[in-house]
């Protein structure tokens, strides 16, 4: 893309020179006469740079500098003058140019102060850009939908965010719990600290102590450095415990220690190290039934367990399938595309879907049909194991296939018990105890497994 810089002075000769000088480096080069020339330009063409004396009739260099410093902040500048003093140079730095060059100047050293204000100028967009995806993916604008379930849970994760207390998230796998376990660390004042992720079901048993908290050199057969933990390297920020419930239990007493004293001691090491670290913990599994069968630690559950989200899965709020969907969409097909993104049909198969791998497997269901389909995700397009689905909830389960990537059984069945009792309640026009009855259940039972699913609002 081309660099254009404007460079502002009331002798001819040094605008023509710096011009000349400019556009054999290949830049794009306006000149302006005075300050007020120079704000028509930046009035309607945006620059890179603009290169200004400070001494002017009228308006000054230094007042045209706060001028393009108010209105266009990324705009890099250069203040030259042939009377240069010290507090000149400060007030020029103070009002935000990159640098002050003395007349006279060599060529050189112009050609080089240009390069880095543009480079600066460039790193600046850059790291305002990498904050604004962070943001985006992370923050509260990365969870998509707008359920009644979502939006407790984006009140939840505001309320929580800004604290210190220690995290649990609960859910299915494939709810989206690292994307929460982020979106509470990018909006809390732990924010410009590390967040470190590691999934506890990956690390084997052997190696977990030293992946958690470091090891000295020579403290087992290979560790041939001092090596920092994952506590260290989230030092001052936040330490994301995915699948909690795989570690065992003697590194749980370890893992107990460091959330009551704050500190760790590296394996091998004599040293007991500071823990600023705030933990956000996650499970796909009961760990109120694994400390009831013994395989998890209750003090640790409850050290862990200070505020608890519960991640709603996808079949709990198929009203925001379309949103993700259009989201997932958009994320594969880089263009902005406009017309029908899914068939009505498609859609409606979609929504009666029990998603057993939930979120995840939704948008690896979007980015197949853009693979193999490419524009409108059709009814054609979709898996067979999804189009199949409305049918094999009423047929015999001999006739039901068991799909090649495996399923999560409670969750399907789920799905199914969930649209029986929809349909009862259509049938019925809403009334419950008539719905109950058309289903051979007690009142009672009925209302309970209307409140299981969140379907029991009056």
């Amino acid at each position: 893309m081309e660099i254009r810089i404007l460079v502002v002075d009331d002798e001819l000769s040094m605008r023509e020179f710096l011009a000349i000088l400019l556009k054999r480096e290949g830049y794009a080069v306006d000149q302006a006469d005075c300050a007020e020339k120079a704000l028509e330009f930046l009035d309607s063409i945006t620059y890179d740079l603009v290169i200004s004396d400070v001494k002017m009739p009228g308006l000054d260099g230094i007042a045209l500098l706060g001028r393009i410093k108010e209105n266009s902040p990324d705009t890099a500048v250069l203040m030259m003058t042939a009377f240069s003093t010290a507090e000149q140079a400060v007030e020029a730095m103070k009002l935000g140019a990159y640098d002050y060059i003395a007349k006279p100047f060599k060529v050189e050293e112009v050609k080089v102060l240009v390069r880095n204000a543009l480079e600066k100028r460039d790193l600046k967009r850059e790291n305002q850009r990498l904050r604004q995806e962070v943001q985006e993916r992370y923050g509260f604008s990365g969870l998509i939908g707008k359920s009644k379930k979502m939006r407790e849970l984006y009140s939840l994760i505001e309320r929580v965010a800004p604290s210190i207390a220690n995290v649990l998230i609960l859910g299915e796998s494939g709810t989206g719990k690292e994307l929460v376990a982020r979106a509470i660390h990018y909006n809390s004042p732990r924010k410009d600290k590390a967040f470190v992720a590691v999934n506890c079901g990956a690390i084997p048993e052997t190696l977990m102590e030293s992946e958690l908290f470091g090891h000295k050199k020579g403290s087992f057969t290979g560790a041939i450095n001092d090596r920092a933990g994952l506590f260290e390297q989230a030092g001052g920020g936040t330490l994301f415990l995915d699948e909690i419930g795989e570690v065992p239990l003697q590194l749980q007493a370890k893992l107990l220690r460091v959330l009551q004293e704050k500190e760790f001691r590296r394996v091998g090491g004599v040293a007991d190290q500071k823990a600023d670290v705030r933990i956000v913990a996650a499970s796909n599994r009961n760990l109120e039934e694994q400390v009831r069968e013994g395989s998890f630690r209750e003090d640790l559950f409850y050290r862990l367990n200070v505020v608890q989200l519960q991640m709603p899965p996808l079949r709990e709020r198929t009203e925001d399938i379309p949103l993700l969907v259009e989201h997932f969409y958009r994320k594969y097909v880089q263009s902005n595309r406009n017309g029908e993104i899914i068939t009505p049909g498609a859609l409606k198969i979609l929504m009666s879907y029990p998603f057993p791998g939930n979120v995840r497997e939704l948008e690896n269901l979007v980015e197949r049909c853009m693979v193999l389909g490419g524009g409108t995700i059709s009814e054609e397009s979709l898996p067979p194991q999804v189009r199949g689905s409305q049918k094999s909830a009423t047929a015999p389960v001999g006739d039901f296939e068991i799909p090649s990537e495996g399923m999560d059984l409670e969750g399907y069945l789920d799905g199914i018990e969930k649209r029986i009792l929809l349909q009862a309640l259509e049938r019925c026009g809403g009334v419950k105890k008539k719905a109950a009855e058309l289903l051979g259940l007690t009142f009672r039972s009925f209302r309970y497994r209307l409140a299981k699913f969140g379907m029991d609002e009056e």
